[in-house]
């Protein structure tokens, strides 16, 4: 198996199933330019389903309804093992998967990252969207004459409507800072992956630092969102190297946490994933 195989394997094996819930969208009002509130969403869709399955070992289809940015809402897209992550955008660990924006490119309108954090038939999504400013001869903005400011937020608290029990609703966090604080000291492990760089086989979790909310809450743009979901990003990406920060308390005694670092070029170095238990 090579490590393209292993990296459908586990696409397959994370997103299968009907995904049903409740998007809330928090968007930057006032054509982009006015305030973004992360306390309360903007724009709700109560009805935001994925249904994924597979025909055979290569071969699948991805149907989505109650979607933001598509025509009517919906989208079609066929899933094949030989099409599968051709751009090298789509990452999944065991648990965990998404799709990221690799580099940080004046000729894109978007730079963007979809974290979906995944506990039994729970799925956990964030959407984080950043859109370009452009600023010809601002100081701030660069050599590329653009800059780039968070502009949508989405989250969604997908439950598989194919299990035979649905999980139920996970409990409000409280605030992002009360969230944190309460999984201090937990011991965790970490994994590693770089874009293109995809292991034929599981590499051995290494032992990381206990967990700390000061090392996740490293921007003032710190929030908590539904099935506790909570993220710290900044709202203007920085010029040098930065990483954003993203995670969810999947279980009372679970967190997961993906990290996701930037260089001074603004290319996606890697994502690193950590899980933090509660100790017993």
């Amino acid at each position: 198996m090579t490590g393209a195989d292993r990296q459908w394997q586990l696409n397959r094996r994370n997103f299968e199933g009907r995904w049903c819930g409740e998007s809330r969208w928090h968007l930057r009002q006032d054509g982009g330019e006015g305030a973004l509130d992360l306390a309360a969403p903007s724009r709700v869709i109560a009805d935001t389903c994925y249904a994924i399955r597979f025909f055979d070992d290569d071969h699948g289809e991805w149907d989505g309804s109650g979607l933001l940015f598509a025509p009517d809402g919906r989208r079609l897209l066929p899933l094949s093992r030989e099409a599968y992550n051709r751009g090298g955008q789509c990452w999944q660990f065991e648990g965990a998967g998404g799709q990221s924006s690799l580099t940080i490119d004046p000729a894109d309108a978007r730079w963007g990252h979809e974290i979906n954090l995944f506990h039994g038939r729970s799925r956990s999504m964030l959407v984080l969207l950043w859109g370009r400013r452009d600023e010809p001869g601002g100081v701030a903005a660069g050599a590329a004459g653009c800059r780039w400011r968070l502009d949508a937020v989405g989250a969604v608290a997908f439950r598989c409507s194919l299990g035979e029990r649905p999980d139920p609703p996970r409990p409000a966090p409280g605030g992002a800072r009360t969230l944190l604080e309460a999984m201090r000291g937990w011991p965790g492990q970490l994994e590693t992956l770089a874009p293109g760089d995809w292991p034929a086989e599981p590499p051995p979790p290494q032992p990381c630092e206990p967990f700390a909310p000061e090392a996740f809450a490293v921007h003032p743009l710190t929030a908590a969102f539904a099935d506790g979901l909570v993220c710290s990003v900044p709202e203007w990406l920085p010029a040098g190297p930065f990483r954003l920060e993203v995670g969810c308390r999947t279980a009372p005694d679970a967190f997961q946490r993906l990290s996701l670092h930037i260089d001074a070029n603004g290319e996606l170095s890697c994502w690193e994933r950590r899980r933090f238990r509660a100790p017993a």
